[in-house]
């Protein structure tokens, strides 16, 4: 049954603005939690809140929340994200002698990067737009948080609770406010202040459904996908039409590899709280099981009734990326361009179009966007794509820009790691072709035994492959494709493991699959499926 248009449930919530990564790809996954939070983030049970753990939560004098405390402060933000963004760019640039020094130097820009790429509050895809939102029965309106001025938002919020420090419903978006910070800002301080703000919001008012919510989407932001789950329901069973709720508990099913009951839970939400961010998950889902006519007609419906900028750019590039992955670059371009055309510094929507472009033959102007895109984030995913953009140009000097980019990778895992992030994925996927491949495996065998879904089905057989352990990679590369998830990047996997164990027929099938359906999946990807291809006919 196609997601319905009218909505007829009780207008309980603000609809909040999904982010952008697919579900298993996000980037410390992506997507993103709480990830990347400095401090004590081990428990949800935060300590009973006073009116001093209020006052530092709000600010005693009401300061802006933009402005930065005392670094030697407990929860203090970390500086600006600019320098740090600046201090990878100047790593990019320099030799590679003084590389593992300036390594160093830029931690606290992989850091924020991290930070923000982390955050999985919808697992969808993951983006930057509009804030997230959750409604409130309170004075203070959660729409506050969609008037386009992130901090101007929270300081409005910061200065009601100094006035009305009981009004439990604004404590709630504060909380959900926070974490929305910190995935935008890249400031790892706001997601203690997150729990506590939603605790203080339970501590008011037990068992209200925003607060509940927003600790459902913290829980995800953490990658602890059974509490999220967990909290999502909670939150449900106060409010059945919580919207933040009911899209968490896709995201989550998803990312457990529970996919039956994410079709299930798609059809209840889209009962129930049909809308942007039911629509984008219900697509989604039904792409994973290989049905990409039903996801592209319903992302077209999601964007018809998009109205606000955010949700033109998401669903627009939500778009972009499924015509991409089916080798439609001319109309995965337009649909980049209407998502820019509402918000020209998107960042997923700039990343799909340098992927895009390469694929489309347009190679400088792949490698200028996804410099723009690094510059800004240095996250795996795009670190790796410019690395590979880099060799396949092969200019002076290309191979050594190539390695900073993985280096970077390598630093984020670390720094990632000593945060407490789970980075198992993507240090699978990042290490399996450009770093340690023993630890890939082992990467993957840990993310494996957590959750088995598609994307980790496949990270685990790769790894495996270019461990030498061939055989037993076979059955996980069979496994991710089972759905009838349409990837090239899996089928590629797939064929050069089958290749690797003598299954020529079948290895010749699979890597002519990859590239009919998306001949750019990968800059290097893509021109050794096409010489294994050219390996298995020449032996027939």
């Amino acid at each position: 049954m196609p997601p319905r248009t009218n909505d007829n449930a009780p207008d309980r919530e603000q609809a909040p603005q999904p982010p952008l990564t697919r579900p298993g790809r996000e980037l410390g996954s992506r997507p993103t939690d709480t990830a990347g939070a400095a401090g004590d983030l081990g428990t949800e049970d935060a300590a009973p809140t006073d009116g001093r753990a209020d006052a530092a939560l709000l600010g005693p004098d009401g300061p802006d929340a933009t402005e930065s405390p005392d670094q030697s402060s407990p929860g203090a933000a970390s500086p600006g994200s600019e320098e740090r963004v600046d201090a990878v760019r100047r790593l990019g640039e320099s030799s590679r002698r003084w590389r593992a020094l300036q390594l160093g130097a830029c931690a606290a820009a992989l850091a924020v990067a991290f930070t923000a790429g982390a955050v999985v509050l919808g697992a969808v895809r993951d983006g930057s737009g509009t804030a997230i939102v959750s409604s409130v029965p309170a004075a203070m309106s959660p729409a506050l948080l969609a008037s386009g001025d992130l901090d101007a938002s929270i300081a409005s919020l910061q200065a009601h609770l100094r006035a009305q420090p009981k009004d439990f419903g604004s404590w709630a978006t504060l909380g959900l406010a926070y974490v929305e910070q910190a995935r935008t800002k890249g400031d790892p301080s706001r997601y203690p202040q997150a729990q506590q703000a939603l605790a203080r919001s339970l501590e008011l008012r037990p068992d209200n459904d925003p607060a509940l919510a927003g600790r459902a989407a913290l829980a995800a932001a953490r990658h602890d996908f059974p509490g999220a789950l967990t909290y999502a329901d909670q939150a449900l069973a106060q409010n059945p039409y919580s919207e933040r709720a009911l899209s968490t508990r896709i995201d989550v099913l998803v990312e457990l590899g529970r996919y039956e009951e994410a079709l299930k839970a798609t059809d209840e939400a889209d009962a129930k709280r049909p809308g942007v961010p039911v629509f984008t998950r219900y697509a989604y889902v039904r792409e994973l099981r290989g049905d990409v006519t039903t996801a592209r007609r319903v992302l077209e419906q999601a964007l018809g009734s998009a109205a606000s900028r955010g949700d033109i750019a998401y669903v627009a590039t939500a778009l972009g990326q499924l015509a991409w992955n089916q080798g439609e670059y001319e109309s995965a371009l337009e649909y980049y361009a209407r998502a820019l055309a509402a918000d020209d510094a998107y960042l997923p929507a700039l990343e799909g179009r340098a992927r895009a472009q390469f694929a489309n033959g347009d190679r400088a102007g792949a490698i200028r966007g996804m410099e723009d895109v690094v510059s800004r984030y240095p996250l795996p995913g795009p670190l790796v794509e410019l690395g590979e953009l880099y060799e396949v140009r092969g200019g002076e000097g290309d191979l050594a820009k190539a390695r900073d980019q993985y280096a970077l990778v390598n630093a984020w895992t670390a720094i990632a790691r000593a945060n407490g992030v789970n980075a198992d994925l993507d240090t699978a996927l990042a290490a399996a072709d450009h770093g340690d491949k023993q630890s890939a495996l082992r990467a993957a065998r840990a993310e494996w035994d957590r959750r088995e879904t598609v994307h980790t089905a496949d990270a685990l057989a790769w790894a495996l492959h270019v461990n030498g352990q061939d055989e037993e990679a076979l059955p996980y590369a069979r496994r991710a494709t089972a759905t009838g998830y349409r990837n090239a990047s899996f089928l590629y996997h797939r064929g050069m493991i089958e290749q690797a164990t003598g299954h020529a027929r079948e290895a010749r099938v699979s890597l002519t699959a990859a590239l009919e359906l998306n001949p750019g999946f990968s800059p290097l990807g893509a021109q050794k499926a096409r010489t294994a291809l050219k390996s298995l006919e020449a032996a027939k």
